[in-house]
């Protein structure tokens, strides 16, 4: 059964009621012609008939079948017994058919039911127009078609009358097939509609989750780096203001120096995170958007863990046969940064680093190593950032203690066709 709304059952009420209006209206009419003459039945039961015909149709769109076949039975019984009322009858069971092929769920039984109305309907025609052809010519009734010549007056009415069944059942047929293909369509299509409404909104929440990851990568990139180095800087102030004060003094230039640069790129981030449809590494306010860092800026990161108690090696090995995206080279110099940053607080006051950048025909490589106490190889947020920055640049990262001990970080990044992606 399907399931309707209240507009559509209060419609198919009215409709039901207008047909019993009509039909009584037909039913007087036709009585007052004498559509059958003497042979017409009693007005009282073209009420009863005209009933039987409406009253069904308010359900037709919740028991389509059970409709159809009782209006059918209902239209057969009314014309054998002659009741005076045509119209009203024809109207209804063309809505029955109609309503069997656009409403019922059960498309077999649609299909059957429609079938077996349209034949009986048809083998009911050809048994009437059989009587008639063999009615005896002295018992013809008046105004009877002709039945003279080859092609006579009442072949004509009996080609004309199978002609105009054709098209009444054959309409309702068709018309309530497409009806029901058509609502099927419309119901495919807000079911897909829904569906990407809710994709969208999937879409929109994973857009807000990404753009908090990489939000929350850049905040502990410059963060952490920079808070990392005051601090080790300020210790070394604090043991040896006593002795040396040039040398404090020194130092504590140099922390004046890491809170402004950390300043100037929290400053940065948050421009380029104002900035419509900018990536990470833009500068706004460019048309050429050059990055703020790259590997470009490594040797500055080494000179400052050297700065700051890590004695720290660099080296570049090949030449690059491309220049790496913007992007992949602002990841590089992040992931270079949070290895000497975690250098700094976990190898140990005798540690030494060492970074290398390697080229060959299709990928980049940055290994940052250190001979200090190994750590754990337990992610935390700086080894996630990490991560994340290998697959935001399509390539893939090692990170843990190393055999002969010491830490390694080891990431590698295709140059050519390197997937990549905004995260």
């Amino acid at each position: 059964m399907p399931n309707l709304s209240r507009a559509q059952w209060r419609n198919d009420i009215v409709l039901a009621a207008v047909l019993f209006v009509g039909g009584l209206l037909s039913a007087v009419l036709s009585s007052v012609a004498g559509i059958y003459g003497d042979r017409q039945s009693e007005f009282v039961l073209a009420v009863v008939y005209v009933a039987v015909l409406s009253v069904p149709l308010a359900f037709r769109r919740r028991w389509p079948s059970v409709v159809a076949v009782i209006v059918s039975l209902a239209y057969f019984f009314a014309v054998t017994l002659r009741i005076p009322e045509v119209y009203a009858g024809n109207i209804a069971i063309f809505i029955a058919i109609y309503t069997v092929g656009a409403w019922s769920t059960d498309r077999r039984r649609a299909t059957i039911v429609r079938v077996a109305i349209t034949l009986a309907m048809f083998a009911w025609l050809f048994v009437t127009m059989f009587q008639d052809a063999t009615v005896p010519v002295d018992q013809v009734p008046e105004g009877f078609p002709s039945r003279t010549g080859a092609f006579s007056p009442f072949v004509a009415s009996q080609l004309l009358a199978l002609g105009l069944n054709a098209l009444f059942f054959g309409g309702a047929y068709y018309f309530g097939e497409r009806s029901h293909q058509q609502r099927m369509q419309r119901a495919a299509l807000e079911e897909r509609t829904a569906e990407l409404e809710a994709e969208r909104e999937i879409t929109a929440a994973q857009a807000v989750a990404l753009d908090r990851v990489r939000i929350a990568r850049e905040l502990h990139d410059v963060v952490a780096h920079h808070v990392s180095l005051m601090g080790v800087q300020a210790g070394v102030a604090r043991s040896v203001m006593d002795r040396d004060a040039d040398k404090a003094r020194e130092v504590l230039s140099g922390v004046e120096e890491s809170a402004r640069t950390s300043l100037r790129e929290l400053r940065h981030l948050l421009e380029t995170l104002r900035t419509p449809d900018a990536i990470e590494g833009d500068v706004p306010g460019t048309d050429t958007a050059p990055t703020t860092h790259g590997l470009a800026s490594i040797p500055s990161l080494v000179a400052e863990a050297s700065a700051a108690g890590l004695p720290t090696t660099f080296a570049v090995i090949g030449d690059p046969p491309v220049e790496p995206p913007p992007l992949v080279q602002v990841n590089l110099f992040r992931i270079a940064q949070e290895a000497l940053t975690n250098a700094r607080r976990h190898a140990g006051p005798d540690a030494t680093a060492d970074v290398r950048v390697r080229y060959d025909d299709t990928s980049v490589e940055l290994e940052v190593t250190n001979t200090g106490r190994g750590g754990s190889a337990a992610p935390g947020l700086g080894q996630r950032g990490m991560r994340e920055r290998a697959a935001v640049s399509g390539g893939s990262i090692e990170i843990g203690p190393r055999a002969r001990g010491g830490y390694l970080v080891r990431v590698r990044v295709p140059l050519v066709d390197a997937g990549v992606s905004h995260v």
